[in-house]
């Protein structure tokens, strides 16, 4: 096995730390500001060096097999983590961690799908990956606000979805503008994140292809694919959530759980 790629990446790791600096500087004026934050500080930075090294060492090994068993697990991998994490977010959701993971599967794998179909992106771990990584994330964060939002709606109306079931309306009809207003909170930041794409900040896929000696333009060209699939995968991984966890928030006669919107 070909070990120079180790040799580089100590080489390389002169310049993270030497960019320590300004960890130290921040380190200095939070201590000299007596906030506290000193300890966190510096093990939020050793934490992500840790994490980060691993996850070059799992990647580095995963392109160099050109296996894609090992790419699917990868991606499972990812949105195993991120639907525990949305699914702690929304705790108080029966489920919530299930429903997660299975709404930000289905939201990012229909749109990597699509992307392979039409041969935006070829099916190797040099691409998929990121990209999949990427969908995952944003999709973590919409699921996870979008569950949180729907139970805390019908919390704080249940008065009137107890009504609109009381006058006729089937479960879903009863929480249809709660529903609404959840999809709407949870992916208003990734389309105002499109609208000023480019005017505030350049995004990181575009800073790392500049960064690494491609032109402004094809940097472009990617980053609007980027935030195309951020859209698509966000959309249909919020969609999921609510019409998965919506059916636990009810009893088998249709009633609500009492369980479920007594706790905080």
């Amino acid at each position: 096995m070909n070990w120079e790629w180790l040799g580089e990446f100590f080489k390389g790791m002169a310049k993270p730390v030497a960019a320590l600096a300004v960890v130290l500087m921040a380190v200095a004026l939070s201590y000299s500001q007596k906030l506290g934050l000193e300890s966190e500080m510096a093990y939020s930075i050793f934490r992500a060096f840790l994490q980060l090294s691993v996850i070059g060492f799992v990647l580095q090994f995963i392109f160099n097999q050109h296996n894609a068993v090992w790419i699917i697990l990868a991606y499972l991998f990812m949105v195993s983590v991120a639907g525990y994490t949305a699914g702690q977010r929304a705790k108080n959701v029966p489920q919530g961690k299930y429903v997660a993971g299975l709404s930000i599967l289905a939201g990012t794998s229909v749109t990597m799908l699509l992307l392979i179909v039409l041969k935006v992106f070829p099916f190797t771990p040099r691409y998929v990956i990121p990209v999949a990584g990427m969908m995952v994330g944003n999709s973590m964060t919409v699921t996870g606000v979008a569950m949180k939002k729907l139970r805390d709606d019908i919390k704080i109306q249940k008065n009137l979805v107890e009504t609109a079931l009381a006058l006729g309306a089937t479960p879903q009809q009863a929480i249809h503008q709660q529903v609404k207003r959840a999809l709407i909170l949870a992916l208003s930041p990734v389309l105002d994140n499109a609208k000023t794409v480019g005017l505030i900040s350049l995004p990181g896929a575009m800073t790392g292809l500049i960064m690494g000696g491609a032109s402004p333009l094809e940097a472009i060209q990617l980053q609007i694919v980027v935030m195309n699939m951020l859209v698509g995968a966000s959309t249909v991984s919020s969609i999921m959530s609510t019409y998965l966890c919506w059916p636990a928030f009810y009893t088998k006669a249709y009633q609500l759980q009492s369980k479920v919107f007594s706790s905080d």
